[in-house]
């Protein structure tokens, strides 16, 4: 599901397995678990650096898992399950103490493109890829923590209207300009270089992760409220 390298101060979490990189129970486990371990062995100038192999970033919550249950009713209670423990890596990426990266190499739909959001930095490749909140297509609901990370990421009211209420696939080179994305770059090649290039600049500012982490969790008091996150040790 997921793999974890450290290369001086930056860990490198890779999404592998199936090429779509569903976020299911196992995934979840998996995610949280090399977090706690990132965090465990953080110091000052730690970075996290998230990317994946294949054509997808990830293609959101296990919905096929979901609907090999019983009936319908057991497949919607599997989808609301997804939904409160995907909370719980809202919450470590919030509170984890250093900066973060996201890669996106590939497709990053529905709870995958929450995923990417929530890290501090979202890169992106230009030729290949695209960001797309699918709830809208599909006719499922937002929980309330998905849209208080786009009330808090998105600035702009008519791009979030685009993006949750018209399914906007958004390529790495309309995410740039929309400021959705900080950059994009041709090929996933590049993509890694810079990526990693960043994540090496800003461990060389060695930061201390824990005032980082609560700076950043100020940032954002009503996502925190919602995860039942402190905003704030003051």
């Amino acid at each position: 599901m997921c793999t974890l390298e450290k290369r001086g101060g930056v860990f490198i979490l890779t999404l592998t397995g199936d090429n779509e990189h569903w976020i299911g129970p196992t995934f979840i486990s998996s995610f949280l678990s090399l977090l706690a371990q990132v965090k465990s062995q953080a110091t000052r100038g730690s970075v996290l650096l998230t990317t994946s192999h294949g054509r997808f970033f990830s293609n959101g919550f296990d919905l096929p898992w979901a609907l090999t249950a019983a009936s319908k009713s057991a497949a919607t209670d599997r989808i609301l399950h997804l939904v409160h423990i995907f909370k719980q890596v809202a919450a470590a990426l919030l509170s984890l103490p250093m900066p973060t990266i996201a890669a996106v190499s590939g497709h990053a739909s529905a709870a995958g493109f929450i995923l990417a959001l929530y890290h501090d930095y979202l890169l992106m490749r230009r030729d290949k890829g695209f960001l797309y909140m699918s709830e809208i297509d599909m006719g499922l609901h937002f929980p309330d923590y998905v849209a208080a990370l786009m009330r808090s990421k998105i600035s702009s009211a008519s791009v979030r209207r685009d993006v949750l209420l018209a399914g906007m696939k958004i390529n790495g080179e309309t995410a740039t300009k929309l400021g959705i994305a900080d950059a994009a770059y041709n090929g996933e090649e590049t993509l890694m270089d810079g990526a990693v290039a960043m994540a090496e600049t800003l461990a060389k500012r060695k930061w201390d992760g824990e005032v980082y982490a609560e700076i950043r969790k100020s940032l954002y008091p009503e996502m925190c409220s919602l995860l039942n996150e402190p905003s704030s040790k003051m």
